[in-house]
């Protein structure tokens, strides 16, 4: 930001025997010092050196009175500032301001525009529909994020060997269920202009007794998902055991639903009552809501 300045400058000029002053008007332009008055100038006060995430309560700063993210400070021996050594001063002052701000939420650049408190910050971010996708295929092996668009086209040509059908009504058929360990059948299911993926996982839960978890997820956002009822089906030998949910998105992904046994769970026992030579097959039915 400049000022404007007119200042009035004198020049002599000699004209025949007398000296004549002339004065012209000259604009200077001072720069002019403001303090952070909008929002944006306020949010950007709370920024860490480092990793250029946001500086939140509880708020620490060296002796000179600079800040650092609480994750960055275990890194660190020294002020990235002024290099002077990092304490455990409490800066109670930027604490009481930074209840006050509102902060974007961190994918605001993939399209978030959330404003948010900092108490309210780190929950939201775990469910941000912005937030970058993982591979929905079980296990840790597959370390692959990218965006919603992205899915399919990694799930091709990473995971070849999964086996896509087509249709709302399909069979399942996992294969040797037998085998000992912890074991993944994944299989995708095309329809309704989506894609889903099943997944059946075989644990060991405790003393060797092993149970299985059935689920399907869509390759989706969880209102996407909000859209569609699955139904998963053991039949056979006068038996029929079933279970019908709201599919998950593949942004919660399946852990969480194993664990709180929010899918199809049968143990071994029950396994062997519909298998046919170790083979299971699950029928899935998939239907609008």
């Amino acid at each position: 930001m400049t000022e404007l300045l007119l200042q009035n400058m004198s020049h002599p000029t000699l004209s025949g025997s007398k000296l004549k002053t002339h004065f012209t008007t000259t604009a200077l332009f001072l720069p002019v010092m403001t303090a952070p008055t909008s929002a944006a100038d306020l949010v950007s006060l709370f920024e860490c050196p480092v990793c250029f995430e946001f500086v939140l309560p509880p708020i620490l700063q060296c002796q000179n009175g600079h800040l650092v993210c609480s994750t960055c400070r275990q890194k660190i021996t020294c002020c990235p500032t002024c290099r002077a050594p990092i304490g455990n001063i409490r800066n109670l002052a930027m604490e009481k301001v930074a209840s006050t701000v509102m902060f974007p939420c961190k994918y605001f650049a993939s399209g978030c525009n959330a404003q948010l408190l900092h108490t309210d910050k780190q929950d939201h971010e775990e469910i941000c529909e912005f937030r970058p996708y993982s591979c929905p295929c079980p296990g840790a092996s597959c370390k692959w994020q990218g965006s919603l668009e992205q899915v399919m086209t990694h799930l091709l040509a990473v995971h070849k060997s999964i086996t896509t059908l087509k249709g709302e009504d399909i069979v399942f058929l996992a294969t040797d269920i037998n085998l000992p360990g912890a074991v993944d059948w994944v299989m995708m299911q095309s329809c309704f202009g989506h894609h889903f993926m099943l997944v059946l996982e075989k644990q060991e839960k405790y003393d060797g007794h092993q149970q299985f978890f059935a689920i399907v997820q869509l390759i989706g956002t969880r209102k996407q998902a909000e859209n569609f009822i699955y139904r998963l089906e053991l039949s056979g030998h006068r038996r029929r055991l079933t279970w019908e949910a709201t599919p998950r998105s593949i942004h919660d992904g399946v852990q969480s639903a194993i664990m709180n046994s929010d899918c199809l769970v049968f143990d071994t026992s029950i396994a062997k009552l519909f298998a046919d030579n170790g083979n299971l097959g699950i029928n899935v039915t998939i239907n609008l809501c």
